[in-house]
């Protein structure tokens, strides 16, 4: 086990000091998080995306059993945790990290395992990560991210970048969907070079996906246009960190935001953008839903909360740990993104978790475009979206469970088995007290990297304790993680997001009036 020590109970830091474990089997020191495969949990308010009720949840080997009010504590095997006066949600679950992920000449910092220990610590008891293809081989990727996960430590599940296209690409995708669990496909529309996509590659890649009922996801932003943006600011002697985002502006998230829902459109299939980062590609995606597309919009906490004035600070470690992509964008945009999530054009949050270390962020010290891409955000995300969206009257507690949880599990098709506290639900629940106030920052997170772009931040709202599968992993500061624990989670194809696809798909054929039946021309 692993344990740290706790914290005051007014100002919650996030970890223990310096992001250290005690050793494997623990010490007198460590404490224990406190475990048993029952457990009773009274008094609190069971908050559900669709209701929030004053109930008590029994949990049994691993999964919840009874939610109702005024559960009698039957023995004395159960453990009874007093919830009153907080919340009882389902855990967090985060669709967008890299974990392990080898970027940009380096491997990201937190490997399965220190991400692990972040998320519970913060309250997310699920990710789904990506996995990258070796050589564009998706079974060699997917074997690679299995063996990077062996370490894991909460259930996790994947998705596939496609970053060539061939017939056994084509073959291997149909694999993993029926054999893997993998649901969802991504294509980067920028990274020209090394995972960028062709128009025509998209377009086959779309295709594919609805033959499938698999979710095609886009990172969208024009890459060609980046790498003349790029060089420009190189032209001009612009080499440090506020060169990355002069160089990558929202025109060109929004232009390829556009163009990938308009062929998903042509297609008639759904599409999922990844990290809307700027105003001009929500207001693509609004466009779209308003006329009907299915379009689905994920901000991230980064995009959310900080604005692009800090990659212009005066000194390159504190500038370098914001670059990533599409950038934060200028302020006003985050606030925007914010209104976009609370009116449900934007429908769940994520972090883009991609951690890189200052050593690594140096390796672009004369040259912005050699500094590895990627923030934090698995620690923080569900405090900050109750900080700066609940507590502010953004969204409601009920909205709060939809955004970080539940919309995430009915999209990628596992709902109710996670994103809810319901009878027959995997029993990962966190606890949070909205009377808590918490301090960021890299001295007590759980992250390896020893920098976080939230340092400092304060806010109200903290999770007290953290379940997964059952156990309880996370109490007052104190973690109880084990190498290994965490369970690979299958995604069946064909969600909701489906429903209704081939009879639009019927209905466009009926609309073209065609073919015309016309008899041969006279000679």
């Amino acid at each position: 086990m692993f344990g740290c020590s706790g914290r005051s109970p007014d100002v919650a830091g996030f970890g223990c000091a310096g992001g250290q474990f005690c050793a494997a089997g623990g010490d007198a020191g460590c404490g224990d998080g406190g475990d048993g495969t029952r457990i009773l949990i009274k008094g609190g308010t069971v908050v559900n995306a669709h209701r929030a009720e004053e109930a008590d949840v029994y949990i049994e080997d691993g999964v919840v059993v009874a939610v109702r009010p005024n559960i009698p504590v039957g023995d004395d095997n159960v453990r009874v945790i007093d919830a009153t006066g907080k919340y009882v949600m389902p855990g967090g679950i985060d669709p967008h990290t890299h974990l392990a992920m080898e970027f940009m000449g380096t491997v990201t910092i937190d490997d399965f395992f220190s991400g692990h220990a972040a998320a519970l610590a913060g309250g997310t008891t699920m990710h789904i990560d990506f996995v990258i293809p070796v050589n564009g081989n998706l079974t060699a990727g997917l074997e690679s991210y299995k063996q990077k996960a062996a370490n894991a430590a909460m259930d996790y599940g994947f998705h596939m970048a496609i970053t060539k296209w061939n017939d056994e690409v084509a073959r291997e995708m149909e694999v993993m969907v029926k054999e893997h669990g993998i649901n969802s496909f991504k294509f980067f529309m920028a990274y020209k070079g090394s995972l960028m996509v062709t128009d025509d590659l998209l377009l086959q890649g779309l295709r594919k996906c609805k033959s499938l009922g698999a979710l095609a996801m886009v990172h969208a932003e024009n890459g060609d246009a980046v790498v003349e943006g790029q060089q420009r600011m190189i032209d001009l002697g612009i080499t440090g960190p506020e060169g990355h985002a002069l160089s990558r502006p929202p025109i060109l998230e929004g232009e390829a935001t556009a163009r990938a829902i308009r062929l998903a459109n042509f297609i008639n299939t759904p599409l999922y953008v990844v990290h809307v980062m700027s105003v001009d590609a929500m207001e693509e995606i609004a466009k779209a839903k308003r006329e009907g597309q299915r379009v689905i919009g994920e901000p991230v906490v980064s995009g959310l909360v900080l604005d692009d004035s800090w990659l212009w600070d005066p000194d390159f470690i504190v500038a370098s740990k914001y670059v990533m992509s599409p950038p934060i964008r200028e302020a006003g945009h985050g606030k925007a993104l914010q209104a976009a999530l609370s009116s449900g054009i934007l429908q769940l949050v994520g972090t883009d978790h991609c951690t890189f270390n200052s050593t690594q962020k140096a390796f672009g010290s004369d040259d912005f475009r050699k500094i590895p891409n990627g923030v934090n955000g698995l620690e923080e995300r569900m405090h900050i979206i109750w900080d700066s969206m609940v507590e502010t009257g953004k969204i409601s507690v009920t909205d709060y469970v939809r955004v970080t949880s539940t919309e995430c599990a009915r999209i990628f098709n596992i709902y109710p088995q996670k994103g809810a506290v319901l009878e027959g639900s995997d029993a990962d629940i966190i606890i949070l007290n909205p009377e808590r106030s918490f301090v960021m920052g890299a001295h007590t997170h759980h992250s390896r990297s020893n920098t976080n772009v939230y340092e400092g931040r304060k806010g109200k709202g903290m999770v007290e304790l953290t379940i997964s599968r059952g156990r309880v992993v996370w109490e007052d500061g104190v973690l109880n993680i084990t190498p290994g624990s965490g369970r690979y989670i299958r995604m069946a194809p064909f969600g909701y997001v489906f429903d209704g696809i081939e009879k639009s798909d019927a209905a466009y054929r009926a609309s073209l009036r065609a073919p015309v039946q016309r008899g041969k021309a006279a000679a």
